[in-house]
């Protein structure tokens, strides 16, 4: 009669972890090794890549039909992350090595043919994962451990090999454990606010877009500082909590960008994918396995899109439905992953493909104009709750106008304004003024008909779209926060409207 064993490692579902039960079985057969539970193309060659990593760690392997059976069955299995798992697995069964601390035990890392244990990705919400399923113990690839001191309430084991990892099953050896988590750093310094020159009209937008998680529109000639404002926004965010910061860190330990030399961040995401990218970089995919794109990579920050119109039409109202529900879900033949995506969305454009520096050197003709901007379609435009004519900046040196307010004295009235809000929704669980739903403020907060007169009169006329009056609304609930008004008044209102008439083409 073979022998039995069972051990544990995670595998990865869009961001998140699912623990992993791994059972070996031995005997009652030709020799030979049988893999199931969905595994994929990745996971069948793990048969040849445990054998010898087992052999060249100095321990025999098993002549005899082993089962290994990975549960939950129905979850498709992708990936080299079972490697170590798998192993140990195989040897417990056949009587190799002692079975006491695999219970309670994940086990991750890709085996090299000579038994090094390499790194793969998305540790660390296969860690978070871990955790809330009750196990006490993870061995990670010696790499990844300074990704697993993010995580607390786990004992945490890294290892170079195969060989460290049977020996500190036996107990002959111990493991190495990951250094404390460094303390959070001090907010590094961002672009000043103040460097802009001019732009009265874009600097106020800035303010609002931050109070309120809007998203905004600059249309303006070159070199009128729309990608210095764009920057500067993240400066005037406030940072994340460490739910976030932690949510953050998996999408980017997903897509193997996590750096392993800086403390968990705080700072919100500035992503800034080029024009050329693909839609699988700029949403996410892949063949086979889905990663997250840049809208996830931006989740809880900014995604700025620059030189939009020169973006193919169809991946700019991809973004659409990302902006309106927060996540992207991806179709496969395996099933659909879902990537968090709530990001603030800042466009940036020229008004003609010419660019003169004023738009009185123009020589596009009509056409071209409108061609030229029509590919940002009237839906996406609609999502749009804050746009601005940036103008060229025509005075500088001792002549130039003063400078505007640093970033510190805008980002204090920012982060007044968010306290507000959220005190005002905290019964309803909306963070700013731009998650809250149009009727809650056409109904519960509804403001007297006065001060909407001027929403009201737009929708008749057939200028203003439902939606549009509803992020007018919303403009005008984050404009009311900076001033520290109860609820907006007309001229509020008014001025929403403002910034959402501005010509753009």
């Amino acid at each position: 009669m073979g022998g039995l064993a069972r051990v544990w490692s995670v595998a990865v579902d869009g961001v998140d972890g699912v623990p992993v039960e791994i059972e070996a079985a031995l005997g009652g057969g030709m020799p030979g090794v049988h893999l199931l539970g969905l595994p994929d193309a990745s996971l069948q060659e793990s048969k040849d890549r445990v054998r010898s990593a087992v052999v060249h760690s100095g321990r025999n392997w098993p002549n005899e039909r082993i089962i290994l059976a990975l549960s939950p069955a129905t979850l498709r299995k992708t990936g080299s992350g079972f490697d170590t798992a798998l192993a140990c697995a195989v040897l417990a069964a056949a009587g190799a090595v002692r079975r006491d601390r695999l219970d309670g035990t994940a086990l991750l890392g890709e085996l090299a043919l000579d038994g090094r244990i390499r790194p793969v990705r998305g540790v660390l919400p296969c860690l978070l994962a871990a955790r809330a399923a009750g196990l006490a113990r993870v061995v990670v690839p010696m790499a990844a451990l300074p990704e697993a001191a993010l995580v607390d309430g786990l004992d945490v084991y890294g290892a170079d090999s195969l060989s460290q990892v049977l020996g500190w099953l036996d107990g002959d050896v111990g493991l190495d454990r990951p250094e404390p988590a460094p303390p959070d750093s001090e907010r590094p310094e961002m672009p000043e606010l103040a460097d802009v020159v001019g732009q009265p009209d874009a600097r106020r937008a800035l303010e609002i877009a931050a109070a309120g998680g809007h998203h905004m529109l600059m249309v303006g000639p070159p070199g009128t500082g729309k990608t210095m404002l764009a920057q500067r926004i993240v400066g005037l965010l406030p940072e994340l909590d460490r739910t976030e910061a932690l949510q953050l860190a998996g999408i980017r330990s997903v897509a193997g960008r996590l750096g392993t030399d800086a403390p968990l961040s705080t700072l919100a995401p500035f992503v800034a994918p080029h024009h050329s990218a693909s839609a699988a970089a700029l949403l996410g995919g892949g063949s086979r396995v889905a990663r997250p794109g840049a809208v996830s990579l931006a989740h809880r920050g900014v995604l700025f899109v620059d030189e939009t119109p020169h973006w193919p039409p169809h991946l700019l109202d991809a973004l659409r439905t990302p902006l309106e529900e927060g996540e992207v879900r991806l179709a496969r033949a395996e099933g659909t992953v879902r990537y968090p995506a709530r990001f603030q969305l800042v466009l940036a454009a020229n008004r003609c493909p010419c660019a003169p520096a004023n738009d009185r050197d123009c020589i596009c003709p009509v056409n071209v104009r409108r061609r030229y901007f029509g590919r940002l379609s009237g839906p996406l435009l609609d999502r749009v709750d804050l746009r601005v004519a940036m103008h060229p900046v025509t005075v500088l040196g001792a002549g130039a106008d003063e400078p505007g307010e640093c970033t510190a004295v805008v980002r204090k009235r920012v982060l007044d304004a968010r306290d507000a809000a959220a005190e005002r929704w905290s019964g309803y669980g909306w963070r700013c003024n731009g998650d809250v739903p149009g009727t809650v403020l056409r109904t519960r907060f509804a403001l007297p008909a006065p001060v909407i007169e001027p929403l009201q009169r737009r929708m008749e006329a057939g200028q203003l779209s439902a939606r549009g009056a509803d992020r007018a609304l919303r403009v005008a609930w984050t404009m009311a926060d900076i001033a520290g008004a109860d609820r907006p008044d007309r001229d509020m209102v008014t001025g929403a409207l403002y910034f959402r008439e501005r010509s753009a083409a």
